[in-house]
């Protein structure tokens, strides 16, 4: 499978291998081997979200694009309004808008309207301190940090993966000309970069999601909150089950209000 450069069948073997890589991430001693075993995840674009789909069905696994442009954005958005102004917060803002016409408002400095849309939920619902090494509270414009960089068209990602020394939560890499027009997104994951299938930053941020389940890693600390929310709110992955914090059981009451 290393050698195959036909993706069908590479695609295929994966899903045969499917239940063996299951028992694999699953147990402590072998999970960090995945990437190493099973390399085509790097290069076959759509793999991390064959095995989500195979774990939860394509209704579920569909349910983040669908939802989240026609319900949920704009209510981040009304919610965010209401929120103690800061100017992160007011970029976001400015950033998300859309015009009448459905297209963005031209600010220079941000994300695209879908990712600012996605970053106002760390305003909405804020990363709370995590266990007694990390005292005081974490602003959501550091937790961003955890969620996505953004690295110039023509950066060797070699070297930016090189330079990663602790993290072994996914988070997304976006290469462009400028944060507004990525062109390419990764998945980093255990210092190695898996190529997203999707050039959307909502698409790259669906597969970056289910990439904790398809490699069973937890949240980072500083994004559980959010992180959360969208797995009951958007996904409707295990509601009741997982613990959540208070604020976030608010945003979802109103949110689905």
């Amino acid at each position: 499978m290393r050698h195959s450069a036909d993706e069908d069948t590479i695609k295929k073997k994966m899903k045969l291998t499917f239940d063996f890589r299951r028992n694999m991430v699953l147990e402590p001693q072998q999970s960090s081997d995945v990437l190493s075993v099973f390399p085509r995840f790097k290069d076959v674009k759509g793999l991390v979200e064959q095995d989500f789909v195979m774990m939860f069905g394509e209704d579920v696994s569909g349910k983040f694009l669908e939802k989240w442009t026609t319900t949920f954005k704009k209510k981040v958005i009304q919610q965010c309004r209401k929120l103690p102004s800061t100017s992160e917060l007011e970029d976001l803002l400015l950033a998300a808008d859309t015009c009448e016409d459905g297209s963005e408002v031209d600010y220079d400095n941000g994300w695209d309207s879908d990712l600012s849309s996605i970053l106002l939920l760390l305003h909405l619902i804020p990363p709370t301190a995590q266990g007694r090494k990390r005292p005081g509270k974490v602003s959501a414009s550091q937790a961003e940090k955890h969620l996505v960089v953004f690295k110039k068209t023509g950066t060797n990602i070699q070297e930016h993966l090189d330079s990663i020394t602790t993290s072994t939560q996914p988070y997304l890499l976006a290469v462009g000309r400028r944060k507004k027009q990525v062109h390419q997104f990764f998945i980093i994951l255990d210092k190695t970069a898996i190529s997203c299938r999707s050039a959307s930053s909502l698409g790259a941020f669906d597969e970056m999601f289910k990439a904790h389940y398809v490699f069973a890693t937890t949240y980072n600390p500083m994004l559980y909150n959010m992180f959360t929310f969208i797995q009951t709110t958007v996904y409707n992955i295990d509601v009741g089950k997982v613990k959540e914090s208070p604020r976030v059981a608010e945003v979802r009451a109103r949110m689905l209000h």
